[in-house]
């Protein structure tokens, strides 16, 4: 928890206003721990500015911030992805933003945690581990985890990279994640391979 200089000085009889204080924070506690926070932040005269709980997963873990390009190395999530795969990104983009066309990350990097946290969510949404391996795969196999894969945007950038990501050596994966781009450098000479219907027939999955 962070919080600023105190936003104001109390005034009053002291002994009456700890009671008052004390009273107030005991009925807050059955209301959970982060209501407890504010309010004992509050009774203490400070600004609350920012609460962080243990276990959360933002930009160092590889969350994405809107608005986040392929130029972006301030954000893990692009810095953190293999050099080639960035540097073959890097000059699609350039050579689509001369028709227009801008590309966003909408993943990149991530880190195992953050990984690991998508695999439950999707196993949560889907209802089982094998639907779940349809499109969100485990720390230890995903390319996300290793750097070498990123989710583009919008679905001008899609339209885009499918007519000529080839070209730069940067394909289509999986058949049912047109967004989903990985470097194969072989493609520049003979065109991209065929594509799995989903992450599931993908061999490196299943290692």
């Amino acid at each position: 928890m962070t919080c600023s200089e105190p936003a104001r000085t109390t005034t009053g009889r002291l002994p009456g206003g700890l009671v008052t204080t004390t009273r107030r924070i005991r009925r807050t506690l059955a209301a959970g721990p982060r209501v407890v926070i504010a309010a004992v932040v509050k009774a203490l005269g400070y600004r609350l500015v920012r609460v962080q709980y243990h276990g959360t997963l933002g930009e160092a873990d590889g969350a994405v911030p809107r608005g986040t390009t392929v130029f972006d190395d301030e954000v893990p999530a692009v810095a953190n992805l293999d050099p080639a795969l960035l540097g073959a990104l890097r000059e699609a983009a350039k050579d689509a933003a001369n028709d227009g066309v801008e590309f966003f990350v909408n993943s990149g990097w991530r880190s195992p945690e953050y990984q690991n946290r998508l695999r439950r969510e999707a196993v949560s949404r889907y209802g089982s581990e094998k639907e779940a391996a349809r499109w969100v795969a485990t720390p230890g196999t995903s390319p996300h985890v290793s750097g070498n894969a990123v989710d583009i945007g919008p679905s001008e950038a899609k339209a885009w990279l499918s007519e000529h990501g080839a070209r730069y050596g940067l394909c289509q994966i999986y058949r049912n994640e047109p967004w989903h781009y990985e470097l194969r450098p072989e493609a520049v000479e003979h065109g991209c391979p065929p594509m799995y219907p989903d992450p599931s027939h993908d061999p490196r999955m299943r290692q």
